[in-house]
């Protein structure tokens, strides 16, 4: 890849890197690759962890030839299968290009996976500057993106449905709670489940953007900084900052019978651990009234105390983080899908 000094060119071997179908091998470790890669990528790993780091002390103790004589026999029994499991992917391309091969910085794993393809007689390319090289690419798109739309509103104005029924006519939407894989909120996760690395995260949300039309509207849920555990990288939040918002209000009894339906079948005891998590802002005795209400099976009241506290905290973000083009649309009575149209028929603000 070329340096960041050289942007129209960037932006070409960018357009290639995440073309469609293109097979990307990743030679990093496991656990570089786990904690961020290329929206796409196959993990392909020259060393495993250990190995990795048995020859990281070897060219710190003893120098470069050391370190690569133990790589070459470590590398050595692994030669036929990373052939063997190259040409596969090569020979099930629809339409085959040469093979995309990485490691961090462009240096010696990718150059040795390279020329060991190529003696094979498979097409690949390297490329340059590695996945250091891509990430500073990546956070350059993100941060002059433009065209971008926000969706606002409290909890449980249906914002996630409202973008999804906007897919459906054509928008284009950047659903970061889908990548996330989070609802936002104490009672966003309630299983708990792991979620992606912020850097992997960002990765997965230049990739959707990538492959969009920049020339069109992008609309993307109001969020703040981070959804459960995972950030929103700065340069993407700086965009949405500044960009126009809309936001969506719909009336309490709306919004109650929303959230009982996303939480109607949820396990009351992983409910009552997330108004648990919240107790000290919402308060002791409210957030002992919600589960009270939950004991007694009263789901519409447990959520109606939990939009108290989350109405004050949207109020005081909104304040905060005011934006210079803010519009406001009433859902009162429309279904999903008729704020969706009328929000994918604005025109561009002024």
């Amino acid at each position: 890849m070329s340096t960041p000094q050289e942007p129209s060119k960037q932006r070409e071997v960018g357009r290639w890197i995440l073309a469609p179908g293109q097979v990307i091998l990743d030679t990093r470790s496991p656990s570089e690759f786990a904690k961020g890669h290329i929206s796409g990528a196959h993990v392909f790993p020259l060393f495993d962890d250990e190995e990795r780091a048995v020859i990281g002390t070897l060219y710190k103790q003893q120098g470069q030839d050391s370190a690569v004589e133990r790589g070459l026999e470590l590398v050595g029994p692994k030669m036929a299968d990373f052939v063997r499991r190259s040409r596969q992917l090569y020979q099930d391309q629809m339409d085959p290009k040469p093979l995309l091969i990485h490691c961090w910085r462009g240096g010696m794993r990718s150059g040795s996976v390279a020329w060991l393809l190529e003696t094979a007689g498979i097409p690949v390319v390297k490329l340059q500057g590695g996945y250091k090289a891509y990430r500073q690419w990546a956070r350059s798109e993100l941060a002059g993106l433009s065209n971008l739309r926000i969706l606002g509103g409290m909890t449980g104005v249906g914002k996630t449905p409202i973008l999804h029924a906007m897919v459906d006519l054509g928008a284009q939407v950047l659903d970061l709670e889908g990548l996330a894989d989070h609802l936002g909120s104490a009672f966003g996760n309630l299983d708990r489940h792991e979620q992606p690395s912020s850097e992997q995260f960002s990765n997965d949300c230049h990739g959707v953007i990538h492959a969009m039309d920049p020339d069109r509207p992008i609309w993307v849920e109001d969020e703040s900084r981070v959804i459960g555990t995972v950030h929103i990288p700065e340069e993407l939040f700086q965009v949405m900052s500044e960009a126009p918002i809309w936001e969506v209000a719909r009336t309490d009894e709306e919004r109650i019978q929303e959230l009982c339906r996303i939480y109607g079948s949820a396990e009351r005891d992983t409910l009552r651990s997330a108004f648990l998590r919240i107790q000290e802002k919402l308060g002791g005795a409210r957030c002992q009234e919600a589960i009270a209400a939950l004991d007694g099976d009263d789901l519409p009241r447990a959520a109606a105390i939990g939009l108290g506290y989350y109405d004050k905290l949207y109020q005081h973000t909104i304040q905060r983080y005011a934006r210079p083009n803010h519009h406001q649309m009433s859902g009162k009575g429309m279904a999903f899908h008729e704020i969706a149209s009328a929000l994918h028929q604005l025109p561009n603000p002024s």
